[in-house]
């Protein structure tokens, strides 16, 4: 299938209609979150992709804005044909609350503040500045839930993200195991190191060092351009490897043909960071890069020490994806998420990008990344979308309460158990509807007994395939003693099928 784009998309906004209490113990009132969508939802709500942005990121992952020059971060992995096929799924990228591209943020209006005017005009004073309360991961997490409930969506089909984006998708299996089938996270880690935290504080040093920061209260006047681009060129530099900064500028000299024996620029590679610097105050926050960096710090799933501990109660079945050249989240710090899913029996599987990018490979390299989430995305059995939670009858059942039930419900199947919960034969709304024509009163002559079945670990292909040849849009979910473990419709795989 050819791969194409979304083609031109709109940042949404969504309000949180309750104050959002904080893992300080903090609340915060009037909280906004700017998201986009690509793609649709389907009718049961179960093709739902979450995309989490890294540090510098926003909600736009793909796509182009009106008169924009470059389409979204993600463009790579997102849209028609790609691996976050947009024919397929759902797909929801959301701005991090503490950000500064929508979501409430230091940048934001503080509803609380003594200087808001009668004409809420913007001044220094009522932008939240320092008072906006420090945020974590989990903070961002639990505010990405509040999006996703307001789409009634009961279960992320997949949350992926690369860096901090992959905090979250790790955060997510924490704090809402249930509720996400699938995680894929990429080059990042369970809990920041000294030297991960040691590379924030200094970006945060130059920023707070810089005289026009003001205590963050430097919204009316000239913005921290000078330490906020300091600070940018130290964390880029993590974000390549020393064979990716040999193969781009080696030792070139930049616009000359010697060493200029001053401290101007000599080096491509000094002209690449300061354009790296100076493009980046353009479009980013001094405090959201104060804020961001230290949820960063603080980000840690270990409980009592262990990160085993920790990933206990998770449900999802997780890709795992590092990246050999990567030194700023190395691939052991994503081997050691492995050994604790594994300690815990998840359903985990690995994988390295083979690159020189270093940590940036998540953002660059295309091909393998298609092809590793499509294939993991793909991979999917039975139980990863069946209905566990369903509304069975037993063989005792008068007819005409089978009808209340499957009205009240608003199914089109029921399942007909006996003893130990296990399947003897299925209801369907044609069966009842028979009952009536023929009068006829006895359960046991109109239902189905010879039942169409499949088991969890079923690929869903061949359950399609099964669906088909006996033309039926239902199969009951049984175990190895034909106990019911649950039920999968058409509508709850065709949107995962070839077209």
């Amino acid at each position: 299938m050819k791969k194409e784009s979304v083609g031109i998309v709109e940042t949404k906004y969504f309000k949180i209609a309750k104050d959002l209490k904080l893992e300080s113990g903090k609340t915060l009132s009037d909280v906004t979150i700017a998201y986009e969508t690509y793609g649709n939802l389907n009718k049961e709500k179960n093709n739902a992709i979450l995309v989490c942005h890294a540090l510098s990121g926003d909600a736009h992952a793909a796509g182009w804005h009106k008169g924009d020059e470059k389409p979204g971060w993600w463009e790579i992995l997102i849209g028609p044909g790609k691996a976050l096929d947009s024919e397929k799924y759902f797909i929801i990228s959301s701005n991090v609350l503490g950000g500064c591209k929508g979501s409430t943020g230091p940048s934001s209006i503080n509803p609380f503040s003594s200087k808001i005017n009668k004409e809420n005009e913007e001044t220094n004073e009522n932008k939240y500045g320092l008072d906006f309360p420090l945020v974590t991961i989990k903070d961002m997490v639990n505010a990405q839930k509040k999006l996703i409930d307001s789409f009634k969506i009961k279960k992320l089909l997949a949350v992926i993200g690369g860096s901090m984006g992959g905090m979250q998708v790790l955060q997510w299996m924490v704090s809402y195991p249930k509720m996400v089938k699938k995680a894929i996270p990429i080059a990042t880690t369970a809990h920041s190191s000294p030297q991960q935290i040691a590379f924030n504080e200094v970006g945060r040093q130059a920023i707070t060092s810089d005289y026009n920061w003001k205590d963050g209260k430097y919204y009316l006047s000239e913005p921290p351009e000078n330490g906020l681009a300091v600070a940018r060129m130290v964390a880029h530099i993590t974000y390549l490897s020393n064979e990716s900064m040999y193969e781009k500028f080696g030792r070139d000299l930049k616009d000359k043909e010697e060493l200029s024996y001053d401290f101007t620029m000599d080096f491509q590679v000094e002209s690449y960071l300061h354009y790296q610097g100076e493009s980046f105050v353009k479009r980013f926050d001094a405090n959201s890069y104060l804020y961001i960096s230290k949820a960063i710090d603080y980000f840690d799933l270990s409980s009592n020490g262990s990160l085993i501990e920790g990933f206990k109660d998770v449900k999802s079945k997780v890709q795992i994806i590092a990246i050999e050249s990567d030194w700023l989240y190395p691939p052991d710090q994503s081997k050691n998420i492995l050994t604790a899913l594994n300690a815990n029996n998840v359903e985990v599987s690995y994988n390295e990008l083979k690159s020189s990018y270093g940590h940036d490979a998540f953002l660059l390299e295309g091909g393998q990344l298609n092809y590793i989430v499509s294939s993991f995305l793909s991979d999917t059995v039975v139980k990863d979308l069946m209905y566990q939670s369903i509304t069975t009858i037993t063989k005792d059942t008068k007819i005409e309460d089978a009808a209340k039930k499957m009205l009240k419900e608003h199914v089109t199947h029921l399942p007909v158990i006996g003893e130990d919960h296990k399947l003897i034969g299925i209801v369907t709304a044609w069966d009842l509807s028979k009952s009536i024509a023929t009068k006829c009163n006895d359960l046991n002559e109109i239902m189905t007994k010879n039942v169409k079945t499949c088991t969890s670990n079923e690929p869903i292909e061949k359950i399609a395939s099964k669906m088909k040849k006996y033309d039926i849009s239902c199969l009951p979910v049984i175990d190895e003693n034909s106990k019911l473990k649950g039920i999968i419709t058409t509508d709850q795989i065709s949107h995962l099928l070839t077209k």
